[in-house]
């Protein structure tokens, strides 16, 4: 078993557990739009003082251009877009079951793209995994569900542009390294998601706002967190796992991220844990170690079938 690929993926659960407690804080002072615009803003400004300092080397070949435009417009761009305006017409519980269904989707793709079949047994695995999150949110929103369809549409995409971002980074880090498509991602995202935000700025007739915003020092640490650990942190190291590991093994290590966030409302935000957080966790966690137990077994007899030809 390749243990830093693993730990990667944990680490980056860990690491987008935590963003939904940042962005909490954030949105209590800016929109939606603006939060993302600001987080792609400040990783490329830190990614590219690092560069510019000569801590990280990125070479891009004309030959790249079009793969990396494919990842980065799919994870952050139509990701981001999907989600937060199909958030906003649905209920964040609704939401949170909706996107539990990527490891599903990069399962099809995965094996339909890539040829990455995983063993009938990782996929009740994934499927408990998924099942976890759903138990928790069906939990969150009751016995009644009223389905607002434009949303479910919207998230639909959403769940798709990560799983074809998650292939597409795979495809793209035969050639590339980590860090060069993680800068790729921040720089179209910092320039989509700016232009979108100045352009709602203006609408509203309130421009002002784009620079008077960063004068709130509570928004800074959230911004700071969001741009820096989780967007230049976060997405090279899952950048990095998919360099090393099947695509859906990696999309239900991104199923841990729900427990994170549960633990973090309750140590950091007060917010009580209940008898179906725990049933739920058991569920996401057990789901992942059968995934990534089974993919070690599937590979060993893979690489004992190869011996033996």
């Amino acid at each position: 078993m390749d243990k830093k690929s693993h730990i990667a993926a944990a680490g980056f659960a860990l690491i987008f557990g935590f963003t939904f407690m940042f962005s909490k804080k954030a949105l209590d002072l800016v929109s939606p739009m603006g939060l993302i615009a600001y987080r792609f803003l400040t990783a490329i400004v830190f990614f590219e003082i690092i560069r510019r300092l000569k801590l990280v080397t990125i070479r891009f070949k004309k030959a790249d251009l079009k793969m990396l435009f494919i990842v980065a417009l799919f994870q952050p761009v139509l990701y981001f877009v999907l989600e937060t305006y199909g958030l906003d017409r649905t209920t964040s519980a609704e939401a949170g079951m909706m996107i539990a269904l990527i490891p599903i989707f990069t399962t099809i793709f995965g094996s339909m793209i890539l040829r990455e079949k995983p063993a009938k047994i990782q996929l009740l695995f994934i499927g408990l995994s998924v099942f976890g999150i759903i138990f928790i949110q069906l939990f969150k929103i009751g016995s009644s569900i009223d389905i607002q369809w434009f949303g479910f549409i919207l998230l639909l995409g959403a769940i798709i542009s990560a799983a074809v971002y998650n292939i597409a980074s795979r495809n793209a880090s035969k050639t590339l390294r980590p860090h060069e498509i993680t800068y790729f991602m921040m720089l179209l995202g910092a320039v989509v998601f700016n232009l979108f935000y100045l352009i709602e700025l203006a609408v509203n007739g309130n421009i002002e706002i784009y620079a008077t915003n960063l004068r709130h020092t509570e928004l800074l640490l959230p911004i700071l967190y969001l741009g820096i650990v989780a967007s230049i942190g976060g997405f090279f190291l899952v950048n990095f796992a998919l360099g090393k590991l099947e695509a859906h093994v990696i999309s239900v290590y991104a199923n841990l991220a729900t427990v994170v966030a549960v633990i973090a409302g309750a140590v950091f935000l007060s917010e009580n844990i209940l008898w179906y957080h725990y049933v739920g966790a058991f569920l996401i966690i057990s789901g992942v170690y059968g995934t990534v137990r089974y993919n070690k077994i599937k590979r060993q007899k893979a690489m004992l079938f190869n011996k033996q030809k």
